[in-house]
């Protein structure tokens, strides 16, 4: 039996050929290199995250939560819920908070969850995998395991929006968290200082239907990170990961910018410093390489 064991809920993005699946496959090397066992939520559903502020309405949405929260009690009735995607952590702990403060709200929701066969007890700890890092396996236990230390990059850590607000991190600043920068400097790279944009929104799904809004945040999220000397960005959330990645050319052709920096995973990062291969580290799910993690890898 691992030594740190939770019950875990992947959500959506996370599944295969899905837009973070990369971000799984890394998350799932570094566990074994840290001995973390995440045992799955059985039949898990979509947190909501993005759909739910469509005109479904409160309950609808916290249901969705909650579901998958008395699916874990069920299975995993002694064990923390981790989620590695921001949007999935922050719906299901926005869940958990709101229903065991409103006891109206709770007993409708239980309510609904009967349907199924299931009550919602609240008694779980929602927590982000980061969170799990740093709080239970914290940075020296982070450093155990490397082999390969990051040497002669220059990383700018984007906390993003998700992962800060409202509930942010324990310890950290709200304006100026971090833990990503502890993180690249364990890993053996250079943290950029004074990120001013860190926790700028990346605009999240109005990429999709607001693009030129969007697109203006990536841009200033990208730039400062240049201006610091960066060479890669480093982020704990899907949308933020895709956003500032997958952008970059509509964003060049836009604004006659040249940008061509990877933004890549804190597991992509540690999977690489462990030693693992690029296929382990996932920076075949990349789609702007980050050839001086390959060329590490490799090595």
């Amino acid at each position: 039996m691992a030594k740190h064991n939770y019950s875990f809920y992947p959500g959506c993005s996370s599944q295969k050929g899905a837009s973070s699946s990369n971000q799984l496959r890394s998350t799932q090397t570094i566990c074994e290199e840290l001995d973390i066992q995440l045992n799955e939520i059985p039949d898990w559903n979509c947190c909501s995250a993005s759909i739910g502020y469509a005109g479904g309405g409160q309950l609808p949405r916290l249901a969705l939560s909650a579901r998958n929260i008395a699916l874990s009690e069920q299975a995993h009735p002694d064990q923390d819920i981790v989620a590695t995607c921001a949007a999935c952590w922050l719906a299901t702990r926005e869940a958990n908070d709101r229903l065991n403060e409103n006891s109206t709200l709770m007993a409708e929701t239980n309510k609904a969850l009967k349907e199924g066969s299931l009550t919602f007890k609240g008694n779980k700890k929602i927590r982000h995998m980061v969170e799990v890092l740093i709080e239970d396996i914290g940075y020296e236990g982070i450093k155990k395991p490397i082999k390969k230390p990051l040497e002669g990059i220059k990383i700018a850590g984007y906390v993003g929006c998700q992962t800060n607000r409202p509930f942010g991190i324990n310890g950290e600043s709200f304006e100026n968290p971090v833990y990503l920068d502890k993180l690249i400097a364990t890993l053996g790279a250079e943290p950029v200082e004074d990120y001013d944009k860190k926790v700028s929104c990346c605009g999240g799904a109005l990429m999709f239907s607001e693009p030129e809004k969007s697109q203006a945040l990536v841009k200033d999220i990208i730039e400062s990170a240049y201006d610091g000397g960066a060479e890669m960005i480093v982020t704990p959330c899907p949308v933020c990961q895709m956003n500032v990645e997958v952008y970059q050319e509509q964003i060049n052709k836009k604004y006659g910018t040249k940008f061509n920096i990877p933004s890549v995973y804190y597991s992509t990062l540690m999977s690489v410093a462990y030693g693992r291969s690029a296929k382990d580290a996932a920076l075949d799910g990349q789609v702007i390489r980050a050839i001086k993690l390959e060329e590490i890898a490799a090595k």
